[in-house]
């Protein structure tokens, strides 16, 4: 009996350190988030910071727009971070996701670059070729980014295709393909909408374009957020993450990184 009595003490203390150990390892999670394009300036802040508060953060890197969402659904990732608050509802819409928004993060407005023997909009003439994204989404976002320059005309519809031009006196050609394609596009081309992920990344500088989409009541559906699957919207790590996100400390890094390109939009007044 005494040497059962001591083995059992024994394994009673070893169960008690494991269990020890287990509750520090949930203390350091592991928070894999899904990001499309190669700056991880903001979330490396970001990372660093939630260290501090025994948060590990590991950016999943992806290059197509639909495969963090799908990502997130199935379980693979935790949360993810790179679209707007009209993608992701498109995308639960197509998918029959319940993929929520646990936080605002930046508002990137879209730019058209010049492509070759174009340095204004002025130099767009007659049956030039602009490229623009040809995911849904970012096509409409870009064709409305058109008529705002004043180079076509759209129907008054909630996202237009081009379809829906109803005006084209230039007679330009409009080459959608995939968004991450758009700026290799520039020397074929004589401009292309480009979104901010896809500037980045083939380094072209904001100033470089020659028409910026505006800031306006109507950019809240461009507004960029931090998802999260609908059974997680309330977990306190990843509130934890939003919360050490949504600072000042990110603000500077915006600045410092993006200038005016990126505009911190968790707190944005917006006419």
């Amino acid at each position: 009996m005494k040497k059962l009595l001591i083995a059992f003490t024994a394994l009673f203390a070893a169960f008690t350190l494991a269990a020890c150990g287990a509750g520090k390892s949930a203390d350091n999670q592991v928070v894999k988030v899904g990001v499309v394009g190669t700056d991880d300036r903001i979330w490396d802040s970001v990372a660093a910071r939630a260290k501090k508060e025994n948060i590990n953060i590991k950016l999943v890197h992806f290059t197509d727009f639909d495969q963090p969402n799908a990502a997130l659904k199935s379980g693979q990732l935790d949360l993810n971070a790179f679209q707007h608050f009209y993608f992701l509802d498109q995308w639960n819409k197509a998918n029959h996701g319940t993929i929520k928004s646990i936080g605002k993060t930046i508002l990137a407005p879209i730019r058209l670059y010049p492509g070759k023997g174009v340095k204004s909009l002025k130099d767009i003439k007659a049956g030039d070729q602009i490229a623009i994204p040809n995911d849904p989404t970012n096509e409409g976002r870009a064709l409305v980014l058109l008529q705002t320059a004043g180079l076509l005309k759209l129907k008054h519809v909630a996202l237009p295709t081009p379809n829906d031009i109803t005006d084209n006196k230039l007679k330009l050609k409009i080459i959608p393909v995939d968004a991450s394609q758009t700026a290799r596009q520039l020397t074929s081309v004589a401009a292309a909408v480009i979104n901010n992920t896809t500037a980045q990344d083939a380094n072209l500088p904001a100033n470089a374009s020659i028409f910026v989409e505006p800031v306006n009541k109507d950019s809240a559906q461009w507004i960029n957020l931090i998802a999260a699957n609908a059974k997680d919207v309330n977990n306190k790590t990843y509130k934890k993450i939003v919360a050490i996100y949504q600072t000042q400390a990110t603000k500077d890094v915006i600045k410092k990184a993006y200038g005016t390109s990126e505009i911190p939009a968790w707190d944005i007044k917006l006419k």
